[in-house]
């Protein structure tokens, strides 16, 4: 198969770049706006030698994707909505497991079923841990074609290195994208080279399977510390992010997904005009990127955060990545992607003193 791509959709790109990490295991369920992904899958999985199923749930595809991670092999699994949260059961037990699992949410805007419209309001369910009990999981955020393959290609990497859930968490506008994309090198994965995965049985009188979510060499404590070491190791060495025109700005967008590709327009428009904005771009929601908001330049006069939620889900992480000490301002569009123009005028009015600093519910 040829290695670049002319034009693909971003769902397309998340499929191909999965199996060409090495993913042999799909399971999901169909719903806009990530139905491409499943369509993918059940046309190319085969010709690999995976398998692909398409389960009567989401339910159930999550937790064939548990099996499926125990014994040690590449897995992942798509929704989007309800449907996402229909699978945070699923997450929790993946987490407490310590089985390695990717999990793609390309975000849909509204309340329980919501509407088919893209959105960015699954934030919160994403980086807050998902399911019940403590539990962090890592979570990445494109804005491009490229990125969807990329980090789609670096989830599998990233949740086999901390024996972790790595969640993709795109949108509608991002997914439904049409760009030019190269594809990263194809490689196989060995299921085997775990000493943690099922391997079957040999003899008849062995236990066929041996699942528990605690190690039983180590006890409670020895357990307790090793899942936090790696949380903290997670927070420290995952932080990524994107620094757009920051060093003299007067105000510093913050935006992920179809809204960062917005405020890097606005931020070319409002320079035009002598207005110094800049842009700080998430790339992993968590970690939260707090490391970007070290070194904000002098005479910043506020943040403003840019996304399409209605309590402005993205608030807080910004809030405390700089201790409450930056005004913090929210351009909040709901289900309607922002415009250029739109988020000019409105830090015009920021930098004019006509709006109040933002409230996080």
């Amino acid at each position: 198969m040829d290695k670049k791509f002319k034009l693909m959709k971003g769902n397309e790109a998340i499929a191909e770049a999965a199996l060409r990490a090495g993913c042999r295991f799909y399971a999901g369920y169909p719903i806009t706006p990530q139905s491409e992904i499943l369509e993918y899958m059940s046309a190319n999985m085969s010709q690999r030698g995976g398998v692909f199923i398409q389960g009567e749930s989401e339910i159930a595809s999550m937790s064939m994707l548990w099996g499926a991670a125990a014994c040690g092999e590449r897995v992942m699994t798509s929704s989007s909505g309800p449907g996402y949260d229909l699978k945070q059961e699923g997450i929790s037990y993946l987490s407490s497991y310590n089985l390695p699992a990717v999990i793609i949410d390309v975000m849909r805007y509204g309340v329980g079923d919501g509407e088919i419209t893209e959105g960015q309001d699954s934030y919160w369910l994403a980086t807050r841990g998902g399911g019940h009990g403590d539990s962090r999981q890592i979570v990445l955020t494109p804005a491009s074609v490229q990125e969807c393959a990329d980090l789609t290609y670096l989830a599998f990497d990233l949740a086999e290195k901390y024996r972790t859930v790595v969640i993709l968490l795109s949108d509608g506008g991002i997914s439904q994208l049409i760009e030019k994309a190269t594809m990263p090198e194809a490689k196989e994965h060995d299921r085997s080279k775990f000493d943690w995965a099922i391997k079957g049985s040999k003899k008849a009188e062995e236990t066929k399977v041996k699942v528990t979510n605690l190690d039983r060499s180590m006890d409670y404590d020895e357990y307790d510390q090793m899942m936090r070491d790696k949380f903290v190791s997670m927070h420290e060495n995952e932080q990524r992010w994107e620094n757009f025109m920051t060093g003299d700005a007067e105000l510093i967008l913050v935006a992920y997904g179809i809204s960062s590709r917005i405020c890097k327009s606005a931020v070319r428009r409002a320079r035009e005009e002598g207005i110094r904005l800049g842009l700080i771009r998430p790339i992993s929601a968590w970690p939260f990127p707090e490391k970007g908001f070290q070194n904000l330049p002098e005479g910043l006069k506020g943040l403003v955060t840019v996304e399409m939620s209605l309590t402005s889900q993205l608030g807080l992480d910004i809030r405390m990545a700089t201790k409450f000490q930056t005004p913090l301002y929210g351009y909040l569009t709901t289900k309607y992607v922002p415009t250029t123009q739109g988020i000019v005028d409105y830090c015009k009015n920021v930098l004019a003193g006509n709006c109040k600093e933002l409230e996080v519910y």
